[in-house]
């Protein structure tokens, strides 16, 4: 489990740019953002690999984003990779993340072990939905690389040993509900399962 603060991002996969563009330019924004869209996932959030995640009242789907983060070693460098799946209930903004869609509780799924070493740009994944592939992602597509992504956040803060920074997810996210089971897996990572239920 992550022993810093988990930041996910936003709009750094092509296909998800392209899906928003138009909308980028209206107001109040009026013009696409030049630095990353970043959001915090609280630690009431995380959620071990194998463990049960439970569907609030009253919301029928939740919206899986499967993603690879990056794990933050000593001294700005990359410790290691690990899937994650960056759960949210289903909404229309992607310029100011809302807080009590994406930070529900046990809404971040996090794989059992990193990956050391490999290229980010060659990762691809995959999201099984009780065994049925419903989404799939390459990292050669993203808008800002892992190398690029790191060095846009670092010019304004600093990440520490422990914190976590998605490299995004892409367009098409899936939706799950209650009683699913879901996979994410990809070449060279340990799979990372979890399953949806009622909440108590």
């Amino acid at each position: 489990m992550p022993t810093g603060t988990v930041y996910g991002v936003l709009l750094n996969f092509r296909e998800e740019a392209e899906a928003w563009a138009s909308r980028m330019n209206e107001p109040p924004y009026k013009a696409p953002p030049k630095a990353p869209v970043l959001y915090v996932k609280t630690a009431n959030t995380w959620s071990p690999h194998g463990s049960a995640i439970a569907v609030p009242e009253g919301a029928s789907e939740v919206e899986v984003g499967a993603t690879i983060a990056m794990v933050m070693g000593e001294g700005g460098q990359v410790a290691g990779h690990v899937l994650m799946n960056d759960l949210s209930l289903p909404h229309a903004s992607f310029f100011r993340p809302p807080v009590k869609f994406k930070c529900v509780d046990g809404f971040l799924g996090i794989g059992a072990a990193m990956r050391f070493g490999g290229d980010p740009a060659e990762f691809t994944l995959e999201v099984r939905i009780n065994g049925e592939l419903r989404h799939a992602a390459d990292f050669s597509r993203l808008v800002r690389d892992a190398a690029r992504l790191l060095a846009d956040v670092s010019e304004f803060m600093t990440l520490a040993p422990g914190d976590v920074l998605m490299l995004g997810c892409n367009a098409g996210r899936p939706l799950a509900k209650a009683g699913d089971r879901i996979e994410v897996s990809a070449p060279g990572f340990e799979t990372l399962t979890n399953t949806l239920v009622e909440a108590a």
